[in-house]
């Protein structure tokens, strides 16, 4: 494979989480293209005249091209996307970290949108909004009924704008109305604290361009509080991916300098690449090293990497990369497996094409596409298993996925099996009353994977899996 990659713009990595976000390169358009098929170019346009002039009513020309050009590209897999002004002006935030809002974390409970903590700074947090407050009203709009991204939608809008939010504080028992500014917030995708005296935790939850200085902010934070970490967890579940650079740059802060951290193969000359532990491969270009003043103990500390099956793609890269390096042990369950790179092309001033232009690789040259990184040690959601864990979407079950390129998939009956009970064991769940339906939030003393993290650290037992189900190719089967 050929050195790095130049980049004329950003690069991101990721999978489904609600959304679609990926490992993806920004660049500008390539100066040749390959030969047109007319005869087919002949029919398109044929068709398109057709439906202009014969269907029943009159149609915007410019929704067919751009519903033409959407079908084009969504036929080659999941993760290519033709984007209209509306959703790359959202893909950008979402690589940013910035959008305009209130300034909140929500989850859903009971119909109801959850506070599950305002952001420091933010509107929402200087107009008082506690953790556990439930937004029952948006303006006008009963919450009740919406479903959480329909809530996003209301709560967010232009800036200097106001919205009314009808607040229910339990603790309190009252209701009181909160009217607050809109105003551009920039998302903290990293968090983290001491869980005990020598041990850290420190989670990710997505990689964004602030994602690195956020890290390496809240490594300093914890190595003053505890100047003699013994251990820390690196958490990554749910992180569904983010900047390729961002990605690089964490595994860097662990790893030895210049060892390979993940390579890229694919048609192009320019997807051919290895990105390395080095600050040319992560630094941004008018930048200097963001890691240059973390603490030089963050290169042996006992590490815990933490996954899920809602860890992708960037974080698939980080877990990969220290696991095949042996810098840290990996712990939970078989990640996403999304192994593919996106280009991010601009086909006008707010228009663009998400394009799958590469495989990416693990340091020991394996394809994790459709397959994911297998943990060193299998640990369940709760001390009562997973019980769901096999109804959650894999790449593997994405329509028109691409495929590892490594051996042929095989569909695992014993899945499939899993899948069933899982159902059942749903309906039961959801008949219990919602407080027993609540799961743990991360970071605390019950999240079961963080203790049996902590346990590993400190050299105590762990209660691993028997129950997990790894999803292997045929002809490649693993060792746990």
């Amino acid at each position: 494979m050929g050195q790095k990659l130049k980049i004329t713009g950003w690069v991101a990595a990721g999978a489904v989480a609600g959304v679609l976000t990926t490992v993806s390169l920004q660049t500008v358009a390539r100066g040749s293209l390959a030969p047109l098929p007319l005869e087919e170019l002949q029919q398109l346009a044929a068709v398109f005249g057709m439906v202009k002039s014969d269907y029943v009513e009159p149609v915007d020309e410019k929704k067919l091209i751009s519903d033409a050009i959407s079908g084009m590209v969504a036929g080659l897999d999941p993760h290519s996307q033709y984007f209209d002004k509306k959703s790359f002006k959202e893909f950008r935030e979402g690589t940013t970290g910035r959008f305009v809002g209130v300034g909140i974390e929500i989850s859903q409970e009971d119909g109801l949108i959850k506070v599950v903590s305002p952001i420091e700074g933010s509107p929402a947090f200087r107009a008082g909004l506690k953790p556990n407050d439930l937004i029952t009203k948006i303006d006008d709009t009963a919450v009740r009924g919406l479903s959480l991204n329909e809530a996003v939608k209301r709560m967010r809008g232009e800036a200097n704008t106001k919205v009314l939010l009808t607040i229910f504080r339990k603790d309190e028992s009252r209701t009181f109305p909160v009217t607050i500014t809109r105003e551009e917030i920039r998302t903290q995708s990293v968090r983290g604290k001491i869980m005990e005296p020598g041990y850290g935790w420190i989670r990710l939850s997505q990689f964004q361009e602030r994602t690195v200085d956020d890290f390496v902010k809240k490594v300093e934070d914890l190595y003053k509080e505890d100047p003699n970490l013994k251990g820390l967890v690196l958490d990554l579940r749910n992180d569904p991916g983010g900047l390729l650079d961002a990605a690089v740059a964490v595994s860097s802060a662990f790893l030895p300098e210049n060892v390979t951290v993940v390579t890229t193969d694919g048609q192009l000359a320019e997807s051919k690449s290895i990105y390395k532990a080095a600050p040319e491969f992560y630094q941004r270009r008018s930048g200097s090293d963001p890691l240059r003043n973390l603490p030089a103990a963050l290169k042996s500390v006992p590490l815990v990497v933490l996954v899920n099956e809602g860890s992708a793609s960037a974080s698939e890269i980080v877990a990969g990369a220290l696991q095949d390096h042996k810098r840290a042990i990996v712990m939970g369950s078989q990640t996403f497996g999304k192994g593919s790179v996106q280009t991010v092309r601009p086909l006008g001033p707010d228009t663009g094409l998400k394009i799958t232009t590469a495989r990416y690789y693990t340091p020991s040259g394996t394809s994790i596409q459709a397959k994911g990184i297998v943990p060193n040690v299998l640990v369940d959601e709760s001390a009562e298993g997973s019980p769901f864990a096999a109804l959650r979407m894999r790449e593997a079950d994405l329509e028109k996925h691409l495929a590892s390129g490594q051996g042929p998939e095989t569909k695992d009956p014993e899945r499939e099996k899993a899948r069933d009970e899982a159902r059942k064991r749903l309906e039961e769940e959801a008949k219990k009353p919602p407080q027993d339906r609540k799961a743990p939030e991360f970071g605390t003393d019950k999240d079961f994977p963080l203790v049996q993290a902590l346990n590993r650290l400190k050299g105590q037992p762990v209660l691993v899996s028997k129950t997990q189900i790894i999803v292997e190719n045929k002809d490649e089967k693993k060792e746990n």
